[in-house]
């Protein structure tokens, strides 16, 4: 199976201006991920898929660069437009759709949600954080009985979707047009791992972070 990784990114950025290439941790936001997509094994590219070619000085050489049409920077773009654009250009068996807002994420994480998707025993595979507390949505319980209240350890836990990526087959999205299938591999990810940089706030943590977790010394 041909195996791509593609990183869509855009220099001009809404909430946060040239989020992508900030510094974190020694190197340019956008460069983290890059570097880590690079070490996977099964992987035959890495892209970058962006409609400035200035980004390529901000990534690793290893990592190839694809310009994008200008107008998929528009900020009404979903981002499916962006995914559909890619995979005419690119034709793989199997999509890694990542994003540098989760620089953190960890080779063995990519690693292991690759493998599982590679195997044929799963269409796709995502990164999420398990959360097992109380949740309530449209003011409602979700996952517990309020006549019944369990132990936090007994509750049937919640899996939140992180930005880090989405692997998929390509009739996944071909055909059916999702990002995650029918039968996908969960990658469990926490801590540092589950960190997403949207906002001047998470940029000031993630760096925090970096320094604590002495990453890039």
């Amino acid at each position: 199976m041909k195996a791509v990784a593609f990183i869509p990114i855009k220099l001009n950025s809404q909430r946060l201006p040239h989020k992508n290439i900030l510094p974190i941790a020694g190197h340019p936001l956008c460069w983290h991920l890059c570097n880590t997509l690079n070490q996977v094994r099964g992987l035959d590219s890495v892209y970058v898929y962006c409609s400035d070619p200035a980004v390529k000085q901000y990534i690793p050489e290893e990592t190839r660069f694809l310009q994008r049409p200008e107008w998929l920077d528009g900020n009404l773009v979903k981002g499916f437009d962006i995914y559909r654009s890619f995979i005419q250009a690119v034709d793989a068996d199997v999509y890694v759709l990542a994003h540098t807002t989760s620089p953190f994420i960890k080779v063995s994480s990519c690693q292991t949600a690759l493998d599982h998707v590679l195997s044929g025993e799963y269409d796709s595979a995502f990164s999420a954080e398990r959360i097992q507390t109380f949740a309530w949505y449209q003011g409602k319980p979700i996952n517990y009985d309020l006549n019944d209240v369990p132990r936090t350890q007994d509750m049937e836990p919640i899996w939140v979707e992180t930005s880090a990526f989405f692997m998929f087959k390509k009739e996944i999205f071909t055909v059916h047009n999702r990002r995650i299938g029918f039968h996908p591999y969960i990658q469990e990810v926490s801590g540092i791992e589950a960190v997403d940089i949207d906002e001047k706030k998470d940029y000031d943590l993630a760096c925090m972070l970096a320094e604590a977790e002495r990453i890039g010394q």
